[in-house]
């Protein structure tokens, strides 16, 4: 829903100004009328000017979990016979999620005034995945919206769960490094001061070690301020290059390309093209349609913007096995099954089946990786704290062979 402010004239010649809620300029002007005025003027109220008060409590995006519950709930509404208007009254009220409530009042409304589905959640939900809502289009075009809900609460329930254990296999290495930095700031600031003032009133002769040790506390001491400014400098430094095309793309190769971590990001990236694609295909979208909206959704930059040059091949006429044949992001192993697929007519098939295999590739890949991860932590931990120790006692080994 678009908003245009307007300048109308009343039956008494009364100059009035407004704005008005509308899908296109023509809805405007029907509104306006309706109120028996004439419009003078109208224009749609560019985005930043709609609202200066920037709601705080929106949120960056909607959560994979609840919209796997948002579209479990429509897929069993609808199938239960409900009209959409009725159903989306009944989620509305059901849902706990603040930003989701308010999105779905607002489509209940445009529902009952005659409106579809698709376009009010694509005009409302500003931060709904473009997956969901063609997915939904496709799902009305086709007379198949339960099943196409039904769809996408097993997809994103699927990549819902996925993320999850990523996310809790990295829960205890970040918990090592993050207790690792407590220790050493620990034992430095508060151990490392006493030390060096036993040592300097005694007038004893620092070992190697300790005079490193010393040198890098007083450094940090006395010029953190500094080193905190570089740091903070540097990410956001990087940051404003990520948000640029080069720098968006560039990052996107890096990370597939980093030992370990890139084939990780490149299996990732597959799961999400198979998985997103039978889901698409399976709702009813064609294959050019459905390539397009899988090249925006992958999480990387680099994987996404391949998938939209394939597009133009697709066009041409060109099966999908072909153009995505000439895909440097692509494993060999997805490109041929999907060209198997396509030639033997079981796409989604074929694409449910390489979605499932690189999960579990994912899953595995970022175990194995973790369990090289955490031994490689302890190790340099117990470097550092071994230097650290080797640095505070070996002045008082000296001292006491002196004595």
């Amino acid at each position: 829903m678009n908003s245009f402010k307007y300048l109308a004239e009343t039956k008494s010649g009364e100059k009035v100004r407004g704005v008005v809620e509308a899908y296109d300029e023509f809805e405007a002007v029907a509104q306006i009328k309706d109120q028996k005025m004439t419009v003078l003027r109208i224009e749609q109220v560019e985005e930043g000017e709609k609202n200066w008060n920037i709601d705080l409590n929106e949120p960056t995006s909607i959560s994979e979990k609840l919209l796997s519950l948002t579209a479990s709930q429509f897929a069993i509404l609808l199938r239960a016979g409900l009209p959409a208007s009725r159903t989306v009254q009944i989620i509305a009220a059901q849902t706990t999620d603040k930003y989701m409530k308010k999105i779905l009042e607002e489509v209940a409304e445009d529902v009952t005034a005659g409106y579809s589905l698709s376009s009010s959640l694509e005009s409302r939900g500003k931060k709904i995945p473009v997956t969901f809502i063609e997915t939904v289009r496709a799902g009305e075009e086709s007379g198949t919206l339960e099943e196409s809900f039904a769809k996408l609460s097993k997809y994103y329930e699927k990549s819902y769960k996925l993320h999850a254990k990523v996310k809790s296999a990295l829960t205890y290495p970040a918990f090592l490094i993050v207790l690792a930095v407590i220790v050493i700031a620990i034992v430095v600031n508060v151990t490392v001061p006493v030390v060096s003032e036993v040592i300097y009133s005694a007038g004893g002769d620092l070992p190697g070690p300790t005079k490193i040790l010393l040198g890098m506390y007083n450094f940090f001491r006395k010029w953190w301020p500094l080193v905190v400014g570089l740091i903070a400098a540097l990410i956001i430094a990087i940051k404003l290059y990520q948000r640029s095309e080069e720098g968006k793309m560039k990052m996107a190769e890096l990370a597939m390309k980093l030992p370990v971590i890139g084939n990780i990001n490149v299996m990732n990236a597959a799961s999400q093209f198979a998985n997103t694609m039978t889901t698409l295909l399976t709702a009813g979208l064609p294959t050019t349609r459905a390539l397009t909206i899988t090249g925006k959704v992958v999480d990387n930059f680099a994987f996404g913007a391949s998938l939209d040059r394939a597009v133009s091949g697709l066009e041409e006429g060109k099966a999908l096995g072909d153009v995505l044949g000439d895909n440097e992001f692509l494993p060999p192993l997805l490109i041929e099954m999907t060209a198997v697929g396509e030639q033997s007519g079981s796409l989604d098939d074929t694409l449910t089946t390489i979605g499932a295999y690189y999960d579990s590739e994912v899953e595995q890949a970022t175990a194995k990786a973790l369990g090289m991860l955490e031994p490689a932590i302890t190790i340099v931990m117990g470097v550092v704290i071994g230097f650290i120790v080797l640095a505070l006692y070996m002045p008082m080994f000296t001292m006491y062979n002196s004595m």
